[in-house]
């Protein structure tokens, strides 16, 4: 893997949302404090493998993802780089690392700020959901292509959804006071897919502190669209996420030869 920045594509005429080009951006630059003490949560090992090893696979398995940029820790990304090397990854996908920032969010935008000209559509998406099935991902492609400025997959919600007013001491009781109805409710997850044009505006646009960066375009005040997600997209923060997460890959592994 090179340090040296990728060239740019070789000119072609103005791509149509057909023949656009996509690039996912892949900030891992967190602790992962909820997992315990120990390496970064994407460095912890799954099946053997480095989650963010998994999850770069996860991109890399669409045909339609041509580039994968790794935001790495800000004193990580030679380690991070040393990683990528060390484990087969597809020929067809160019890899790049960079370091990130303090924030989620400063990462992901030093990660667009990487991306060369050419591509189009990108993707963020989350380290620590590495078993994302490459049918969603590429539904997410899909539906930035066909116009949508900005695509997250979702599940409908399985309990019922409270909302709370905060206890004032942590720990205490909070009392209800409100039940959503959950059927209008859906539960994100990654990878989420953006119009280039409209991530960079929404980037250097927003300055709260979000959760996503769907939510930054919805602050753009553009329409934010969903696909349906799958349950094995799940995001790997607990101990217990990861014994499931163990178990998931042991069966892909069994039958699919994963």
């Amino acid at each position: 893997m090179s340090d040296d920045p990728l060239p740019p594509p070789s000119p072609t005429p103005a791509p149509g949302r057909a023949t656009a080009r996509t690039a996912a951006v892949i900030p891992a630059a967190g602790r992962g404090v909820r997992l315990g003490p120990g390496a970064p949560k994407a460095l912890r090992a799954l099946g053997g493998t480095p989650m963010l090893v998994h999850a770069v696979r996860a991109m890399a398995d669409s045909r339609a993802v041509s580039l994968v940029i790794v935001v790495a820790p800000p004193d990580g990304a030679p380690e991070v780089k040393s990683l990528l090397d060390a484990h087969a990854l597809p020929d067809r996908t160019d890899f790049l690392v960079v370091p990130g920032g303090e924030s989620r969010q400063e990462s992901v935008k030093r990660g667009l700020d990487a991306l060369p000209p050419g591509y189009d559509i990108v993707l963020v998406h989350d380290a620590a959901r590495p078993l994302v099935p490459v049918d969603t991902v590429d539904a997410v492609i899909e539906a930035v292509r066909d116009g949508a400025p900005a695509v997250v997959p979702a599940l409908p919600l399985a309990d019922t959804v409270k909302r709370v007013e905060p206890a004032a001491v942590p720990g205490e009781p909070e009392p209800v006071v409100a039940t959503p109805d959950r059927s209008l409710l859906r539960a994100v997850q990654t990878p989420q897919g953006f119009d280039r044009d409209t991530l960079v505006r929404a980037h250097e646009t927003v300055k709260d502190d979000v959760t996503d960066d769907a939510s930054m375009v919805e602050q753009l005040g553009l329409t934010v669209v969903t696909v349906p997600g799958h349950e094995e997209a799940f995001k790997v923060t607990r101990p217990l996420d990861m014994v499931l997460a163990e178990a998931v890959l042991a069966r892909r592994r069994l039958n699919d030869g994963f």
